[in-house]
């Protein structure tokens, strides 16, 4: 569960044409990207936590993305219910009425691995991060991280973000995470690494509305062919 905290993501150069040289092509021939309505306030800048939490960038995530109410798209699924649907890039919590809480995330590599029904038997704010040995083989240098030495501690850095939320299923620990620290520029899209990631300020959001030990549901995935690669 690593973001670009630790690692600067791998530039994709975009392919010219091959008869155009790239210092014939004029700005005024470039797409224009996305005019995004502003933001709403709830994705400003964080600062009642214990390490602050900043704002989200104008521009960057898709207004689909952003937390809202929704018509619930799973009604057999009781209320408090946890929907993950990877290829979606959405994350639902099942409310009263027919209504869910509809968040963006984005995915990593464990996020498409793993599917099937978990409980999510506890949530931590600000949680140490942990690397696993599997990592640390390949990785020697996040060592200091390790489960013996202790983790990561909290706070700007740690790949969990402010919250994680972590699922067991027939009372193992799943090694899957709902967690923060997804960097807006990669909501929706998968990536290298992580499991299922919101931004801060919705994995907060989810950590306050969410009980212990409510079901969670991660719908199957076909696995992309290729991952953008941020370690």
């Amino acid at each position: 569960m690593i973001s670009r905290r630790f690692f600067v993501a791998a530039a994709s150069a975009a392919a010219l044409s091959a008869c155009v040289r790239p210092d014939t092509v004029s700005r005024a021939a470039q797409p224009a990207p996305p005019a995004f309505p502003p933001l709403p306030a709830r994705y400003g800048a964080v600062l009642d936590e214990p390490y602050p939490v900043p704002a989200i960038p104008e521009g960057v995530v898709d207004p689909r993305l952003w937390r809202q109410e929704v018509e619930n798209p799973f009604p057999d699924e009781p209320e408090g219910t946890i929907i993950v649907d990877p290829d979606a890039a959405y994350l639902h919590l099942v409310q009263p009425g027919g209504r869910a809480l509809r968040y963006g995330v984005g995915v990593g590599a464990a996020g498409f691995a793993w599917s099937g029904v978990a409980q999510m038997r506890y949530r931590r704010k600000w949680p140490v991060w942990k690397a696993p040995d599997s990592m640390i083989a390949r990785r020697p240098e996040f060592a200091p991280y390790s489960v013996a030495n202790g983790g990561m501690p909290p706070g700007p850095g740690n790949p969990l973000g402010a919250r994680a939320l972590y699922l067991f299923q027939n009372g193992q620990d799943t090694l899957y995470r709902i967690h923060g620290a997804c960097e807006p520029e990669y909501l929706g899209k998968a990536v290298s690494s992580g499991c299922i990631r919101l931004l801060d300020q919705d994995v907060i959001d989810l950590h306050d509305q969410v009980r212990d030990g409510v079901k969670v549901v991660v719908l199957p995935s076909i696995k992309p062919d290729r991952l953008a690669t941020i370690y």
